[in-house]
Formats: structure tokens, C-alpha cells, sequence
């Protein structure tokens, strides 16, 4: 693959990509047009193929995902919030627990250094864990390969248990209008994702580039400033290009270099799944939400992967997207101590 010329390769992945794509969606499956870019980016990346997609695009995907999300954002979700914030407090801080137990099992039952084990089972947003992880001494490569692993798992799962969940209700979906007429709200739509994502790079915030436009475009939408408007078409794009970001970072050589605990962090991903999941399911017995938000709300997926199953499904956006910002945010404030302690004390005692 790598001796392709890169038009070519190109055209491979933009061909598999939408035939896989239109092919999940056939089957109405969540986020179709990202697993499909996702799973063919991975297949490729692993054939040896040289692409890859710069930051800039895949900032500026994110800033698009939040002006997705400002659109379904509701402030009714305060007062549940509020009614119950002790429950949801108490599940962000048992998904630290959960993440925290998972790293220092993978470390201890592994050859990874504390700081690799701990940062690459963080589950806050991906690019943000990679991007803090080299402050502290881990390896950058292992914990990227680690985060969007676990990204490609939840994905995944996510993807089936809302179409599980979904049922015969995806037979009867609007049509999708892909090219809608377009007005200045498109164009206030654009510049509001600009400079979100702008000063979201400026302001050195973790997922800063998803985070403001969605805060910034919610208060315009509800208020009704201006009604937010994001083409099915840019979206697609969007979609396609956070898969392709993902998926091409499996590369041979990290691959190779990750093989020999890769059954330890399968387990470790897969573990994390199945306790978040528990919570969830305890979450709906205590919370009037489905159980399709509150296990998107829990999945310990990046910020935009979740926002993009939420979108296709029907579940609660503001709910998931509460939890998903309030968990990140606590992962930054008290992921450096639980690295720490990760790497102090979850090292095989030597015989």
C-alpha cells in the first residue's frame, strides 16, 4: 500500500469508505459514517498506507460535531442535573474508580510503565489524554495506541446497543434531506465554529475545539439569537474525517510495538465497558432516563465519538453531553493524581 501513489490511495479510502458507510446505514446503524471511514482508515493504516489527516482538519471536524450538538441542546436537563446531583456525582467519580482500577490492572499484569498504563486508560477525550500524557513521563505512541483503541471498541459497542435498542423504530426515521437551502445562518454556523475552535486552541482547553462552539451555539440557539445550522452534507464529512483521524492511526510499527500486552489492554478496554455499563443500567433504575442515554452517558469514549452515536440515535443529547463534559473535566483535575499513584504502586513486585 505504501508504494501507492497518494491520489490513490486517497481514492481507496474514499471508495471503501463510503460503500461500508452507506452499507452500516443500510442497517440503520448509528454513526454509520463513522465506523465505516473508521474501519477502513484502521484496515489501511495496517496495510501501510502513508495518509494521514492533519490536526487543523481534525480540529476544525470537532468544531463542526459541537455546533451539531448546540442544536439538541436543552436546558431543561439543568433541573435533573441538579434533582440528582448527588447519583451524578457519585458516577463520574465510580468511572474514575473504574478507569483508575483498570490502568492499575493492566500495569501490574503487564510490561507498561505506570504512566503509559495509567494515562492510556484515562477515559477522558482522547486527544487531550495523549496530549497530557508526555508531561508525565509516559509514551506518547503506546498511550495514542491505547486511547484510540479503546475509542474503536466503544465505538463500536455504542453503535450496536443503539441499534439494539433502537429496534423497529429506526424502520420509521425521517428522510434525510442532504442538500437543504442554505442561508447567512450557515454562514454564522461556520464562523462560530472558527473561532471556537480558534480559541479553543488558544486557550489550551481539552477539547476546547468541541467544547465552545457547543456552549457558544446552544445559548445563541436556545435563546434564539440565531437558529444554528449544520448541513447533513458537512456533517458527513465531519463524520468521515474524525473515523479516517482515528483509524489511519493504527499504524505497523505501533502495532508491533503494542502486540505483546495487547491482550492485557483488550481485556483492560473491555473491562472498563462492561463497568461502565453496570452503571448505566444502575443509573436508570434511579434516574428517568432510557437506558440508551445513560450507557452513552457513562461510555468512556472521546467527547465527539459519543456526541456522534448520541446524534443517530435517540437518546437524551443534553443528558449524555452533561456527563461526557463533567467526567472530562474531572478526569483533567484528577487524572495527574491517579497516574501517580498508578505508577507508585501498581508495578509487579520484582521476584
Amino acid at each position: 500500500m505504501k508504494h501507492l501513489p497518494l491520489s490513490l490511495q486517497w481514492l481507496i479510502l474514499l471508495f471503501f469508505s463510503l460503500a461500508l458507510g452507506s452499507a452500516l446505514q443500510l442497517y440503520h446503524l448509528p454513526a454509520a459514517l463513522l465506523l465505516g471511514p473508521m474501519l477502513v482508515g484502521v484496515v489501511m493504516a495496517l496495510s501501510g498506507s502513508t495518509l494521514h489527516i492533519s490536526p487543523k482538519v481534525f480540529i476544525a471536524c470537532q468544531a463542526v460535531i459541537g455546533c451539531m450538538i448546540a442544536l439538541v441542546l436543552s436546558p431543561s436537563i439543568l433541573g435533573i442535573l441538579v434533582s440528582y446531583w448527588w447519583l451524578v456525582v457519585v458516577v463520574v467519580l465510580m468511572t474514575l474508580v473504574a478507569s483508575g482500577l483498570s490502568g492499575f490492572l493492566l500495569v501490574r499484569f503487564s510490561s507498561l510503565p505506570g504512566p503509559t498504563g495509567a494515562w492510556g486508560s484515562s477515559p477522558g477525550g482522547a486527544s487531550a489524554m495523549v496530549a497530557m500524557a508526555g508531561e508525565f513521563g509516559a509514551d506518547v505512541r503506546l498511550v495514542a495506541f491505547m486511547q484510540y483503541l479503546r475509542v474503536l471498541f466503544v465505538a463500536a459497542a455504542a453503535a450496536m446497543v443503539a441499534h439494539l435498542s433502537l429496534g423497529a423504530q429506526n424502520n420509521a426515521s425521517a428522510e434525510i434531506i442532504w442538500f437543504p437551502s442554505l442561508d447567512y445562518r450557515f454562514a454564522a454556523t461556520l464562523i462560530i465554529a472558527a473561532v471556537g475552535a480558534w480559541l479553543g486552541r488558544k486557550l489550551h482547553i481539552p477539547a476546547g475545539a468541541l467544547l465552545i462552539p457547543m456552549l457558544a451555539g446552544a445559548m445563541l440557539h436556545i435563546t434564539g439569537t440565531l437558529t444554528i445550522q449544520v448541513p447533513q452534507w458537512l456533517l458527513a464529512l465531519a463524520y468521515a474525517f474524525i473515523g479516517w483521524s482515528v483509524g489511519l492511526r493504527f499504524t505497523p510499527a505501533i502495532v508491533l510495538q503494542a502486540l505483546k500486552t495487547l491482550p492485557q489492554m483488550v481485556a483492560s478496554i473491555v473491562g472498563l465497558i462492561l463497568l461502565c455499563s453496570v452503571m448505566a443500567w444502575i443509573m436508570t433504575l434511579l434516574l428517568p432516563v432510557s437506558l440508551l442515554t445513560a450507557y452513552l452517558a457513562t461510555s468512556p469514549g472521546g467527547l465527539d465519538t459519543v456526541a456522534i452515536i448520541a446524534a443517530g440515535s435517540h437518546a437524551d443529547m443534553s443528558f449524555v453531553m452533561a456527563m461526557q463534559s463533567l467526567r472530562l473535566l474531572s478526569i483533567l483535575l484528577l487524572g495527574p493524581a491517579i497516574a501517580r499513584f498508578i505508577s507508585r504502586n501498581a508495578a509487579p513486585p520484582v521476584a
